[in-house]
Parts: structure tokens; C-alpha cells; sequence
């Protein structure tokens, strides 16, 4: 009797946590029709928000700051005032804005039900009505507190006016000719460490990406599959971000019923393995991912930077996570990765020469990650000649050698002396090394470590303390509690069999 009151309550609790998972991913997927404009529909800028989805939108967003229009879809104003704002949404939000990252322009529909507390909440008395703010703000808000940073938006009843006040607000001078991508506000000291911590969404937008390619260009075969599948063991044991790490767990978990090695002969590609099937319906890190923009890797135009800058995080943001007895498999497994999936035919193979030039294994995570950053500088090297000479690169971040000194003075036996001097930098490699461990490590996660300390009133520990160490916890999202022992095993035993791999290595190809 007591088992089948057991299994009534548990048949139960599934059932709620399936709802609720269904309901948040619907959330998720219209917002990204909101942006993307599906089924032909002409694209709205401006995020559609509800109260199922408004505190967590606003607090995952890049975004400095916010706008959140409150209105009412009956209301004729508020119609006549929707291409106003799309005007100005535009230029923030979205894959073709000029200037993303800077401002997500949202609005709340106070007319249906589901919004009514929403809206109650923030006091919305009259319509279209604009609320400007941090997004961090908008989470949690209490109307009562004193010196609040969101601020009503008195007089933005048309485009020009509204962009007007947000210029005055940030002392910018946005315009609606401006060209996608214009970059004359990001900030381009790098010897500002905390640059680095917007990579976080770079080194996400970066593994998304190439999990794209990979599906659209039906790379995955016979001869690539395993290597693949330890690419994914190496993301779940150490990719910074949490719901990459989630993300890559979910397709390691199901990759034999998705993509079984028996429907691949010899090295031929299958429909199921691509975009079109099964394996195309999984986000690798999540709903919002890609957002399709970059932040820390922004170009000052749209050719430049990017997805190969957000490779290079990411592949250095691993090497400083893993640990000494897996830094060989570790060096090796990105070696593959990058010789079977990069689809630049040149890079692919100074990559694949420079990592068959190691000639002895690994013992130490130092030597990896010394040896990554010095494979980067070699490509800097070479590409700055090349630039230089064709006139490709970028003007505002041409390639350097890296770090610079004033980024990591100790880094340099000699820091007075200048490259006119003397052409080879005596590196002093400790130095560098801490540095790399903590720019890549440390760093990196800090403005996600903020983010969450702040939605958790300061208490979040244990997330945090997750995203800077990194080593092979994968989150279970928060509410499913029967399932995290389940689930806790399930990825505490793909990263323990990512770490036994090493004592069975075998190399697809010669590496001497």
C-alpha cells in the first residue's frame, strides 16, 4: 500500500515538473520568435515578456539596461505607438542591430490576465507607459523602496524623442543611420581585466556556433563521431558556463539513440546526425543561445572577430580548468576537434601542425595551457603579417602578442624593454600562467558571478562557487529535487569516464 502511494505521488511530481519544463521552454521559444520573425511574419525587436518570463530574461541579458514598455493591446495609442518603438528597438535588439548588448527593449501586455500582478506591481497606470533601469533592477522589484534606479520615461512618444532621452541618459549620440554593428561606444582597453568577464556570453554564442556548423555542414561521420563525442565529455567536465555544460550533457546523454555509429558507413554523413534530425532540436547551451551577437569578441565591423576570437576563450577557458592527469587527453581532444571540425582550411592546418610538433605527452594542466597560449600567439604572429600586407584586419584591434605588458607586466623578464630592442620576448612563463588561470578562469565568470549574487540577494553561493571552479558538476535546474540524485550520477559518471579515458587513449592519426 505505502509503495503505491509512493508511486502515486512520484507519477505525480512528474507530471507538474513536465508542465512547468514545458512551459518555460515555451516561454523561451516566443521570445525567439519575437526576435527571428517565423513563418514569415515581419520581425518585432522588442521582446514580448510576460509574467512567466520577465525576471528570468531580465536578469540572464548582457544588457546594461533596459526599457519596459507596459501596454495594453486594445489600446489604439499603444498601436499607433508600436512602430515607434520598433524604431528604436531595432537599433538595440536583435542579429542586424547597430548597437546590441547595450539596451534590450522589451513590453508587457498589462491586458491579459496572466500580467495583471505584473503590472499592478510596477504601478502601471496609464498607457503605453516606459520604465527605464538596469535589468537586475526590474527582478525583485519593491515599489516601496526609496532611490530606485528605474526611472519613468516621461516623454518618449515618438522615435525621436525616445532615442533622444536615451542618448542624454548615456551621453551618447545613437542615430537611426547608424550601420550594423557600429562599435565607436565598446570599449577597447585591454588592459582592463574585467573586459574579459563579457566573454562569458562570447565563449556561449562561440559553442553554440560551432555546434551549428557542425550540424548544417553534416560533419558528423564515421571517421569524426568519436571525436565529437570527446569534445562533448571534455564540455561537460569544464566549459564555464553552466548551461553549456547542461546543454552538452543533455546531447553526450542521448548521442547513441541520436546519432548511432551503425548508421554511418565508412565516412559517409547521415540526415539524422544534421540539422534535420533529431539532433538539430537540441540547443547545446540553451534556449537564448545563440543571441547572435558577440561581446568581448566584437569587431568594429561584422568581418572581423567573432566566432574564431570566441573559439579561442572558450578553447583557453578549458585549458585552465582541467587538471593535471587530464591535460594530454585534454590537449589531444581539442587537436581532434579543431582538425575535424574547423572549417577553415588553412587554420585547420597550421593547427593540426603546430599540435603534431608536441612530441611527448602532457603531464602537467600547465603545460597545456602554456601551450595553447603560445600556439595563439604563433597564429597572431603569422595573421599580423598577413593583415598587415593585405590590409584585412581590423583597424581598432589589430593582433598583438599576448598579453600585452601593460596587461600583465610580470609577465615579461624584461618589461622595459620595447619590441625595437629585441624582436624575442623573454616570457617569464610562471608569470603567464597565472595570469591565464586567472584572466580565463577567474575572470571570465565574474560578471555571471555578480549577476547571480545579486538575483540571489547575495546568498547564491553554491552557484558561484560552481561557475568559478568548473570542475565536473553539471547543474540540475533548481525545483527538480527527486531528480538531481539521478541526474547527479548520470553526469558525475560522464566526467568520471571523461577522465579514465586517458589511461586507453588511442589517437585517430600520428601526433609525433
Amino acid at each position: 500500500m505505502s509503495c503505491s502511494i509512493f508511486l502515486l505521488f512520484f507519477a505525480l511530481f512528474v507530471s507538474i515538473l513536465e508542465q512547468s519544463v514545458s512551459v518555460s521552454n515555451g516561454s523561451q521559444r516566443v521570445i525567439l520568435r519575437a526576435i527571428s520573425g517565423q513563418d514569415g511574419e515581419k520581425p518585432d525587436f522588442a521582446v514580448e515578456l510576460n509574467a512567466t518570463n520577465f525576471d528570468s530574461v531580465l536578469k540572464e541579458t548582457p544588457a546594461p539596461y533596459a526599457i519596459v514598455e507596459f501596454f495594453a493591446h486594445w489600446c489604439p495609442a499603444c498601436r499607433n505607438y508600436k512602430p515607434q518603438y520598433e524604431k528604436v528597438a531595432r537599433l538595440f535588439n536583435g542579429a542586424d542591430a547597430s548597437h546590441p548588448g547595450i539596451i534590450l527593449l522589451t513590453r508587457v501586455d498589462c491586458a491579459l490576465t496572466i500580467n495583471s500582478n505584473l503590472c499592478d506591481k510596477f504601478s502601471v497606470k496609464y498607457y503605453p507607459m516606459l520604465l527605464w533601469g538596469p535589468p537586475k533592477k526590474f527582478v525583485g522589484w519593491d515599489p516601496k523602496q526609496e532611490n530606485s534606479e528605474i526611472l519613468t520615461i516621461e516623454r518618449g512618444r515618438t522615435a525621436d524623442i525616445l532615442l533622444g532621452w536615451i542618448n542624454k541618459q548615456l551621453g551618447s549620440s545613437y542615430g537611426f543611420d547608424d550601420g550594423k554593428y557600429e562599435n565607436e561606444h565598446l570599449q577597447r582597453n585591454f588592459s582592463d581585466p574585467g573586459q574579459i568577464a563579457k566573454a562569458i556570453y562570447d565563449v556561449e554564442e562561440a559553442t553554440s556556433t560551432a555546434f551549428g556548423i557542425i550540424l548544417d555542414q553534416r560533419m558528423i561521420k564515421s571517421g569524426t563521431r568519436a571525436s565529437l563525442i570527446k569534445f562533448l565529455q571534455l564540455l561537460v567536465a569544464h566549459h564555464p558556463s553552466k548551461r553549456c555544460r547542461k546543454g552538452s550533457a543533455d546531447i553526450l546523454v542521448d548521442f547513441d539513440n541520436l546519432c548511432p555509429s551503425e548508421i554511418l558507413p565508412a565516412n559517409n554523413e547521415a540526415d539524422s546526425c544534421s540539422k534535420n534530425g533529431a539532433l538539430g532540436n537540441y540547443q547545446i547551451c540553451g534556449e537564448e543561445v545563440p543571441r547572435g551577437y558577440w561581446m568581448y569578441c566584437r569587431g568594429s565591423n561584422n568581418d572581423t572577430r567573432g566566432f574564431s576570437c570566441g573559439l579561442w576563450v572558450l578553447l583557453h577557458s578549458l585549458s585552465v580548468r582541467v587538471e593535471d592527469g587530464e591535460s594530454d587527453l585534454a590537449f589531444r581532444t581539442t587537436c581532434d576537434f579543431i582538425d575535424n571540425f574547423f572549417v577553415c582550411e588553412e587554420c585547420r592546418q597550421h593547427f593540426h601542425g603546430m599540435c603534431s610538433s608536441v612530441s611527448s605527452p602532457f603531464k602537467k594542466a600547465r603545460d597545456f595551457a602554456l601551450w595553447l597560449w603560445s600556439a595563439h600567439n604563433q597564429v597572431n604572429e603569422r595573421l599580423m603579417k598577413d593583415e598587415e600586407s593585405l590590409g584585412t584586419g581590423d583597424p581598432e584591434f589589430p593582433k598583438v602578442t599576448w598579453p600585452p605588458k601593460q596587461l600583465c607586466p610580470s609577465c615579461y623578464l624584461n618589461p622595459g624593454k620595447t619590441s625595437d630592442e629585441n624582436s624575442k620576448i623573454d616570457w617569464n612563463e610562471n608569470e603567464v600562467f597565472k595570469f591565464l588561470v586567472s584572466y580565463y578562469g577567474k575572470e571570465l565568470v565574474n560578471l555571471y558571478k555578480d549577476k547571480e549574487l545579486q538575483a540571489d540577494g547575495g546568498t547564491g553561493k553554491t552557484v558561484n562557487e560552481e561557475l568559478v571552479a568548473s570542475t565536473n558538476a553539471v547543474v540540475v535546474p533548481l525545483g527538480a529535487a527527486l531528480a538531481i540524485a539521478v541526474a547527479s550520477c548520470a553526469f558525475g559518471a560522464l566526467a568520471c569516464f571523461w577522465r579514465s579515458q586517458q589511461k586507453n587513449w588511442k589517437p585517430r592519426r600520428s601526433w609525433n
